[in-house]
């Protein structure tokens, strides 16, 4: 009688504890999964029922009403991924040509479809298939190799389809012998919600609704200006206010319209100020997100590239568990993303306890690139790191501001009437670019002063061509030892 009352009595604790279960939100699920050491540690399988997005489901449904029973779905086992995919490319491949005895800095090449990557190289943007105020003859003769465009800009204008009728992005653009690189859109949905880098630091995280002056398509009628799901995300136009729903698959089908190079998957990328569970969250969501690109990417391939997106913020736990996670899927190289620091200095913290993680084992045969930071001091520091590649608007946005980059420091063009009398002197003496041989620091004030449109092209021209020395020298400095 006691054994039976003793099973009774198992099975209602059972039972109860069943339903207690059921009846949690989900965040009080993962704050219990995680808070028991369990989730994404192995002692949780995958596949909990057959209720939750499973492992090795194509991808999640595209009702972003579609609610995840336990929580969140599971990040996707790299064993559910195909065994090829782990193979290297015929198409792609790091070379490594020199390390450094004294630091992590490396020599090293790119190989892509369409030509190859010095490395270290300065990557300039052109945010909608054009650089500002350059056209890419002259930037190819400036010695630029990888070009960044903006997914986001491009499928609002002149969409997507448009680009892929006309052959490709590298026929569209009129480019077809140089590398290119396009990005998920997940950095301009970003600014949406907190503006630029510096306004998200400034406001501390606040969006940019309550705080920026500049004139939006935002009303509060429309309701926010981004809505995050775990399906996608949810924005409007900057050009028109057209609602747009951009998941990680419908960013991979319009960069395999593009058919740039390399791409990267959709990410989620959280501001400088955050609360650590909300960091924990998003970073979480940017690996699912990028699971799922990369499956979607997987199906058809076209002899592109697909890097991943490191996250964590300034956080080594959550960088470190983003390392080791995406690391262990078959992407082709490794992008770092997220906040970097609120300062250069912060950001070479953050390289110089991250970036050993990034040479060991395979890790160190795949490129490495510093998403959205090129500037000249951040750069000096971050090559030591290891890191191969570095993109920034930086030199052609401070040109067209007449700021002009040269060997012994800035040139500010503006700066007084010192510059308008210097006759014969160019913007560097060692320069080779053809704004150095052709005009003087004389002419270069004039059309400032005047707001010539030409003066935009030369001192673009210039910063392009000083950033492509920079990454030549350093490249030579390394081989010489002194890196």
């Amino acid at each position: 009688m006691k054994a039976s009352l003793s099973k009774v009595y198992c099975y209602f604790s059972f039972a109860k504890t069943v339903t207690m279960f059921l009846l949690m939100k989900p965040s009080q699920v993962h704050a219990l999964l995680s808070a028991s050491n369990l989730m994404h540690r192995g002692a949780i399988p995958l596949r909990f029922s057959s209720r939750v997005f499973s492992s090795t489901s194509d991808s999640p449904s595209t009702d972003s009403k579609k609610k995840y029973y336990g929580g969140p779905p599971p990040l996707e086992d790299p064993s559910s991924f195909p065994s090829w995919a782990f193979e290297p490319r015929d198409f792609f491949r790091y070379e490594l040509l020199y390390q450094s005895k004294i630091s992590n800095a490396r020599v090293g090449r790119i190989h892509t479809p369409h030509g190859i990557i010095d490395t270290p190289g300065f990557v300039a943007v052109a945010t909608n298939g054009a650089l500002k105020g350059v056209d890419f003859r002259q930037a190819d003769e400036a010695g630029q190799q990888l070009v960044f465009c903006n997914s986001y800009h491009l499928m609002l204008q002149p969409g997507p389809e448009v680009i892929e009728e006309a052959g490709g992005l590298h026929k569209f653009i009129n480019r077809p012998n140089s590398p290119l690189i396009t990005d998920s859109g997940g950095f301009q949905v970003f600014s949406l919600a907190y503006g630029s880098v510096q306004e998200s630091l400034e406001s501390e995280g606040e969006l940019k609704r309550a705080n920026s002056k500049r004139p939006t398509n935002y009303s509060p009628k429309s309701g926010p200006p981004v809505k995050v799901t775990e399906d996608g995300v949810h924005f409007r136009s900057y050009r028109d206010g057209k609602k747009i729903f951009l998941t990680p698959e419908s960013t991979v089908e319009a960069q395999k319209s593009y058919g740039a190079d390399i791409i990267i998957p959709l990410d989620q990328l959280p501001p400088y100020h955050i609360d650590r569970q909300k960091l924990v969250e998003s970073v979480n969501r940017s690996h699912r997100w990028e699971a799922r690109s990369l499956r979607k990417h997987l199906e058809n391939v076209k002899e592109q590239a697909m890097y991943c997106v490191v996250h964590g913020g300034v956080d080594v736990e959550m960088r470190t568990e983003s390392v080791q996670y995406l690391t262990s899927l078959p992407f082709d190289g490794y992008a770092i993303g997220g906040s970097l620091g609120k300062n250069s200095d912060e950001l070479l913290q953050l390289l110089e306890w991250m970036m050993p993680m990034m040479d060991e084992g395979h890790r160190k045969d795949k490129p490495r690139h510093l998403l959205g930071i090129a500037d000249e001091e951040s750069i000096l520091g971050a090559v030591g790191h290891g890191i191969d590649t570095f993109d920034s608007c930086y030199p052609t946005k401070v040109a067209r501001h007449g700021t002009l980059l040269s060997r012994t420091g800035k040139v500010n063009i503006a700066s007084g009437v010192k510059h308008s009398k210097a006759y014969g002197i160019p913007i560097d003496d060692e320069c080779e670019c053809s704004t150095c041989r052709h005009y003087d620091r004389a002419y270069l004030w004039h059309l400032f002063k005047a707001k010539e449109p030409l003066f935009m092209q030369l001192s673009a021209i210039h910063n392009i061509q000083y950033m492509n020395d920079l990454m030549k020298q350093q490249r030579q400095d390394i081989l010489d030892g002194k890196i």
